[in-house]
């Protein structure tokens, strides 16, 4: 597929969301719907529009902005083609062009799962999303997520673990890792599976970008799995875009006395689905699609890094409290981190009185 595939009135529609960035920004702000703002037609953004946006669109060139994604080695599936992913076809405002870098054949999976959190994820929170990510990807599972810091770039970190190709939904331009540091993620996600964003190259992320880039990663998924979040918690959004298009959210339970976990938590209250790990997620995709996908078996403990394998041999030993396995902040930080990661490869669990015990095998 070529650049040149996607229409002039699809192209000339997404410049000119670009150009109304500061305008939405402002709506964001008033706490207004971005979603409504963007499922308006064209005539209708133009009367809100400032007298140059609405010049550029007069104006506006379509073999420019095919020229621009060229160079960026970027490719443009519009809503007017058939290979536009019909998930993102059940959104009130689909966007009008995906710019696509890697492989857009990344997107043809019904079945996939969305894992997104908290930037600033907790130790726990990021060994259990990189779990999550590569015990779905190892079952042939797509990973969508939005490579933010935090529980986003570990999941991705997961599933490039796996076998199955990553999406990752950015907020602004898809050829440049956003947030920089980043790029490697950025890098490998593309050469895999594929990098995508409803702007085109050169584009710059807005606070607006970040609630609709949310919108399609719930609609990319099937499921859509919450790891971390605060109560007012971005990722939240995306749960909540899942839901109204009748998708299967589940969120990660976490520490009652821990702000990273009440809006998991309060997602679990509210009847989301609970996960443990990979397995539950494959289960509820399952129900959801009706597509069976086997969760690749734990590694055995002898796979395991040296730091992994002598924690589980002191659970093993009996030794399973915290305050059996720490004796400073740091080294009980480390020990909560090695225990998630444990738990969700199905080797150790958490019994009753919080003491972590040795899995039985099978």
């Amino acid at each position: 597929m070529t650049s040149a595939a996607a229409c002039d009135a699809c192209l000339r529609r997404t410049a000119l969301i670009v150009a109304l960035s500061g305008r939405l920004d402002v709506e964001w702000r008033r706490r207004q719907a971005t979603a409504r703002i963007l499922a308006l037609p064209d005539e209708a953004l133009l009367a809100i529009a400032p007298p140059a946006a609405a010049r550029a669109y007069a104006g506006f060139e379509a073999r420019a902005a095919r020229a621009g994604a060229e160079q960026a080695c970027v490719r443009l599936l519009c809503r007017c083609q058939s290979s536009y992913p019909d998930r993102l076809r059940a959104l009130p405002d689909p966007p009008a062009v995906l710019h696509v870098l890697g492989r857009p054949g990344a997107l043809d999976d019904p079945d996939a799962v969305a894992i997104v959190g908290a930037r600033r994820a907790t130790a726990y929170g990021l060994e259990v999303s990189r779990a999550l990510g590569r015990g779905v990807s190892a079952a042939g599972v797509p990973v969508v997520s939005g490579m933010a810091m935090g529980v986003d770039a570990a999941a991705h970190h997961g599933a490039l673990d796996g076998v199955s190709a990553p999406v990752a939904v950015l907020a602004a331009s898809p050829d440049v890792a956003y947030p920089a540091r980043n790029r490697r993620l950025h890098e490998a996600i593309a050469a895999r599976g594929c990098v995508v964003s409803e702007l085109p190259p050169g584009a710059s992320a807005y606070r607006w970008c970040f609630v609709a880039r949310n919108r399609i990663v719930a609609a990319l998924a099937q499921v859509t799995v919450i790891v971390e979040a605060t109560e007012n918690s971005g990722s939240l959004t995306t749960a909540d875009f899942a839901a109204d298009l009748g998708r299967t959210v589940a969120a990660v339970p976490g520490r009652v006395t821990t702000g990273t976990a009440a809006g998991t938590n309060g997602l679990l209250q509210s009847g989301a689905a609970l996960v443990r790990h990979a397995a539950d997620v494959l289960e509820l995709l399952a129900e959801a699609t009706g597509h069976a996908h086997a969760a690749a078996p734990p590694p055995a403990p002898g796979d395991l890094d040296p730091a992994l394998r002598r924690l589980l041999a002191a659970v093993e030993d009996g030794r399973g409290a915290l305050g059996e396995l720490a004796h400073t902040p740091e080294e009980a930080k480390a020990a909560l981190a090695g225990l998630g990661e444990l738990e969700f490869r199905g080797l150790v669990w958490r019994s009753f009185g919080g003491r972590y015990e040795r899995a039985a095998p099978g």
